[in-house]
């Protein structure tokens, strides 16, 4: 069949006209279906992943699915007013979200808008939420230490600045406990603090927060809330936009502490998301890209070398156990991306000590590099006498005859557990906590019966607190033969005070 003249013009018009309809219409789409905090999208065709679009109601939406007819668009926000048949346009941007010193003291959502009722943020500056991690000739190794004033963390398992450290542990085993008395132990120094609810009561973050307030720590802490009423996809923006709000901070050389609380529930949440945009599950019903979602996150934590400010990112993600399973999935994940955990044990927990961390789990791999040298002094034999202690104790449950070398370890070994026990909410200074370890190891508590241990400890800290011991102490950050003299003078005192006043009345 052969085609006239007239009849290949008439094609080819309608060819280009409807070739300039496509090119009109590329930056507008058409919801095909919503629902569950997921839209379907035709026509965006040259729409890009994680870009923000804009839907007739002008709520926005982030594109997380490219496929051959449709993109896959995420809510960021209610979708009760959208409908199937609205237009939907690009922007040809990506999520960003407000960065700068106007952030401190604030809550936010994951699109950094204020929650707070304290009016706006004053901050022009934006950065986008995702950004590639520095590399590694723009690191520089963990050398500075974040001390966390809990004793069983500075002393066996430090962190520095840079670091990534794993909380881990079930349910209501003090995890966040933990991460708020680091934060509020940053008081008096430059790091500043962010702390990331994900899936959290919106109730339990405000007792936080309220917390936060009454310590003093809200002055330098940032909080970003993601709460459990909040849909899927703004759960799983926001750990990046609390990330992207400490890289301002540490590109300009300060040094940012932020805690993921947790990234159980972020995956959760990524895998919500997931499921509902037909990606293929894997492991578990994860998506095979899970590992992808945190290790990204968890690479832009670091300490920057001297020509790039010197600043530094120190996070501290949590994760939630099932029964104590750290062999799971997401467990598992974390842990492979993380310089050590910290492993907080439901039995510690429940028999009162507290934190519940469990020392043959935890492990911190880089921070001894950062440890102040007084505390590397008096910590170096910890781990092993509470190693030795748990096994004597394990096994002397079979037998009441101990003979005097055992009898010595276990009543030793028990006195610095009961050192190593800290209230929640009252975190000690590097001296303070040096000096406790000190006096329980060269045996200044070997007379105290082990229910005083506690009492006697905080009237030691009170004693210590008006001595110019505990000064040169913590100026010095190490102990040399002059301030041991002077410690062992202050503590033969204390205890030989103590015993002429009797313990009830000693200072």
């Amino acid at each position: 069949m052969t085609l006239r003249k007239d009849e290949i013009s008439t094609l080819l018009k309608e060819k280009i006209r409807h070739y300039e309809d496509k090119i009109v219409t590329d930056d507008v789409g058409t919801v095909m279906t919503v629902g569950d905090g997921i839209a379907l999208v035709s026509g965006l065709d040259n729409a890009m992943a994680s870009e923000v679009v804009v839907f007739e109601d002008e709520t926005r939406g982030m594109i997380l699915n490219l496929e051959e007819e449709l993109v896959g668009v995420v809510i960021l926000g209610d979708d009760e007013g959208i409908k199937e048949g609205q237009t939907v346009r690009r922007t040809k941007e990506i999520v960003e979200v407000s960065v700068g010193d106007g952030m401190m003291g604030r809550v936010i959502d994951a699109l950094g808008r204020p929650i707070d009722d304290l009016g706006a943020i004053m901050s022009e500056k934006k950065r986008p939420i995702e950004r590639v991690a520095p590399g590694v000739m723009a690191r520089r190794s963990v050398h500075e230490p974040l001390m966390t004033g809990i004793k069983t963390i500075d002393s066996m398992f430090p962190i520095g600045r840079g670091q990534r450290e794993l909380i881990i542990g079930d349910r209501q085993t003090g995890k966040t406990a933990l991460a708020i008395d680091t934060i509020i132990n940053q008081k008096d120094t430059d790091v500043r603090c962010i702390y990331v609810a994900i899936g959290q009561k919106a109730s339990t973050v405000a007792t936080i927060v309220e917390k936060l307030k009454t310590s003093g720590a809200m002055a330098y802490t940032t909080v970003v809330m993601a709460s459990a009423s909040e849909s899927a996809p703004m759960q799983y923006i926001a750990p990046y936009s609390a990330c992207a709000i400490a890289e301002e901070w540490m590109e300009s050389g300060k040094h940012v502490l932020i805690i993921y609380d947790d990234l159980s529930k972020h995956a959760v949440a990524y895998r919500t998301m997931s499921l509902l945009l037909r990606r293929p599950p894997g492991r578990e019903a994860y998506p095979g890209d899970v590992f992808y979602l945190h290790s990204r996150l968890l690479e832009r934590a670091c300490k920057l070398n001297d020509e790039l400010g010197g600043g530094s990112i120190t996070a501290l993600p949590i994760i939630e156990t099932q029964a104590g399973d750290i062999s799971a999935y997401i467990p598992t994940n974390v842990i492979s991306i993380t310089d050590g955990q910290i492993f907080l044990q439901t039995e510690l927990f429940n028999s009162g000590f507290r934190p519940a961390v469990d020392v043959g789990l935890s492990v911190s791999r880089v921070g001894s590099n950062a440890q102040f040298k007084a505390m590397k002094q008096v910590s170096k034999s910890l781990k092993l006498e509470l190693a030795q202690y748990d096994e004597l104790l394990a096994f002397t449950q079979f037998g009441s005859d101990l003979d005097p070398v055992t009898k010595r370890t276990i009543d030793r070994g028990s006195r610095i557990r009961e050192i190593l026990k800290q209230a929640q909410y009252d975190p000690l200074s590097m001296g303070l906590e040096v000096i406790s370890i000190w006096a329980v190891e060269h045996d200044y508590f070997k007379d105290i019966a082990l229910e005083k241990v506690k009492e006697v400890e905080e009237a030691m800290h009170r004693y210590f607190k008006n001595k110019e011991v505990l000064k040169k102490l913590e100026e010095a950050k190490e102990l040399n033969e002059d301030i041991e003299n002077e410690l062992k003078e202050a503590l033969d005192a204390f205890f030989k005070e103590r015993n002429i006043l009797g313990a009830d009345n000693a200072e």
